[in-house]
Formats: structure tokens, C-alpha cells, sequence
């Protein structure tokens, strides 16, 4: 085990990138340019060294300003130590531009909703490689698994969290048109109980909802438990029942005809879906460019 550093012996720090851009151009006001702070304030940490130092770093020679012999064997110091945090800095740099953004989702939000826009993403950020993991159950963020991820909550997550909501948790029927036509012309919630009615088992409460929203019990006369939403919707397109949606993952197959919304009863769910990361990684640029592109996106399609 290494043994502790005295941290109390270390100089000011910060005054140090001071006094190596003034050794090295030999002038307080250059150096103030380069690191873009005031003249006084290069000399303010320069006196600060030599405070802490106790010694001269810097002598006057008519109006040219040059390193004492003490100022020249420190300055080889720090340069030393200055090259070599920069050097492990931008190794890690590296490592993690090297490194895959890490993306968690669920099963039916991958594969309907987030998996079809990649591409364009990829294309607009060539430099940005992405690692997709999916869950079919689990709700919770798991940072083991994502960098980001697009989930479901209800409520907003807690503050170690950076949280952007992209939209709502809405529960609405789906169905082919044909099993559409086995109902009536106008129907109404409670005609859908006559239909083979698709479950998610990790969502069983929807149903539930939808129909408790409607003022009747959830009581149809036969229906199906699937394990993913996107299994639900493709037992829908296959014309074996009638599938609940809860957010915007049927929108093409709605769009062409292949579905069709049976009835406009809809129940609006607390919370939404979003995009989630650390509090401590929304600035990493990989992390900021997927989240501004993803919400530009939904901000575009919700115009349109």
C-alpha cells in the first residue's frame, strides 16, 4: 500500500500553471495572455509560491523579468509534473473516447422506438461508438448497465440523477382492423371484454388502470400473458387480440393501417418516459450529444 501524502507540503497548486508560462516566456503579461487572467493576477500567484517556497523565484534585469537558479531547478519540477498529469489526463482521454457510450433500455423501447433512430444518430456522430443493453422487466436505471438510458418512471429521479423527459406514460389499445370489425360501429371501453385482450405480466396493473379509468372491472372472457410489449404488439399484428400501448411504439405501424386504435379512451400515467444519466456524467460530451440529439429528435417528430 502506498504511503499517504502530506498534502500540507504541496505549494498552491493552481499558482503553478503561473509560474511555469512565466519561466517559460520569460514575461508576466505573456503569460497572463496565454492563461487568459489579469497581469496581476500571475504575479498575485507567483508571490504565493514564493511565500510558500521561501525564496526569490524571479530577478529583475532591466525590464526583462528571468528565473532565480532557485526558480530554474523548480520550474524543471513542475514542468516534470505538469507533462506527466497531462499525460495521464489525456490517457484516460483517450480511453474513454475509445470506450462505447453505454445505452440501457427495455426490450420494446430498443427494439420499437430507440434501435430505428440509431442510425441516424451514428451517421450525425460518426466519432460516438454506442453499446445497446436491454432488460425485459426491470424498470430501475442500472448504471452498471448504462451510461444512459432510456427509461419509464413515475416520478422524477433523485437528485444524483439528470433526468429528460421525452413523453408520456399514455395506455391505449391496439388491434388489427379486422379485429376491429368484430366490434360495434361506435364501441365503447367495455365492448373490448368480448376481445382476446394481450397482457404483459410485468404490467399487469394496465389493463386495470384502462378499464378502471372507464368505471368498469377488468374482467374480459379470455386473454394472453406475454413477457414484453413488444411481443404484446406483434401477437396484435398477427390478428390474435388486442394489445395496451404505453408510450409511442406503435406509431408506423399506425401510421400505415397495419393497427388501428379500436376506440379514443386513453389513461394518462403519472411520470414519462426520458432519457437518464449521472448528475456527475450530463457534461461528458458522448453523454450530452446523445441527449441533445434524442430530445431534438422527439422535439421534431412532435412538431411534424
Amino acid at each position: 500500500m502506498s504511503a499517504k501524502i502530506d498534502l500540507r507540503r504541496l505549494p498552491p497548486l493552481n499558482a503553478l500553471k503561473g509560474f511555469e508560462a512565466t519561466t517559460r516566456r520569460q514575461s508576466v503579461r505573456e503569460a497572463a495572455d496565454e492563461l487568459c487572467v489579469t497581469h496581476p493576477a500571475v504575479s498575485h500567484q507567483i508571490q504565493l509560491l514564493e511565500n510558500d517556497l521561501g525564496v526569490a523565484l524571479f530577478s529583475r534585469e532591466g525590464r526583462s523579468i528571468v528565473p532565480t537558479p532557485e526558480g530554474k531547478l523548480f520550474y524543471s519540477f513542475v514542468r516534470k509534473a505538469l507533462d506527466m498529469l497531462i499525460e495521464g489526463s489525456e490517457t484516460l482521454r483517450r480511453s474513454q473516447a475509445e470506450r462505447p457510450l453505454r445505452v440501457q433500455t427495455y426490450v420494446t423501447a430498443s427494439i420499437r422506438w430507440l434501435a430505428p433512430r440509431l442510425p441516424l444518430f451514428l451517421a450525425a456522430h460518426p466519432d460516438v461508438r454506442l453499446m445497446l443493453s436491454t432488460c425485459a422487466a426491470e424498470w430501475d436505471f442500472d448504471e452498471s448497465l448504462g451510461d444512459v438510458g432510456l427509461i419509464y418512471s413515475p416520478v422524477p429521479p433523485g437528485p444524483g440523477y439528470h433526468w429528460l423527459p421525452l413523453f408520456d406514460y399514455s395506455l391505449f389499445p391496439v388491434c388489427t382492423p379486422a379485429v376491429r370489425a368484430r366490434l360495434p360501429e361506435h364501441p365503447e371501453p367495455r365492448d373490448l371484454q368480448s376481445l382476446p385482450l394481450i397482457v404483459i405480466y410485468s404490467e399487469t396493473r394496465n389493463w386495470d388502470i384502462w378499464f378502471e379509468s372507464a368505471n368498469l372491472n377488468f374482467v374480459p372472457d379470455s386473454r394472453v400473458v406475454v413477457d414484453t410489449l413488444a411481443i404484446a404488439l406483434q401477437m396484435a399484428l398477427d390478428g390474435t387480440g388486442v394489445a395496451l400501448v404505453n408510450g409511442p411504439f406503435a406509431e408506423q405501424e399506425l401510421a400505415d393501417g397495419r393497427l388501428v386504435r379500436p376506440m379514443s379512451h386513453q389513461v394518462r400515467c403519472p411520470g414519462g418516459w426520458g432519457l437518464i444519466c449521472r448528475q456527475d456524467l450530463r457534461d461528458s460530451p458522448r453523454v450530452r450529444v446523445f441527449m441533445d440529439w434524442f430530445a431534438s429528435t422527439v422535439a421534431t417528430a412532435a412538431t411534424a
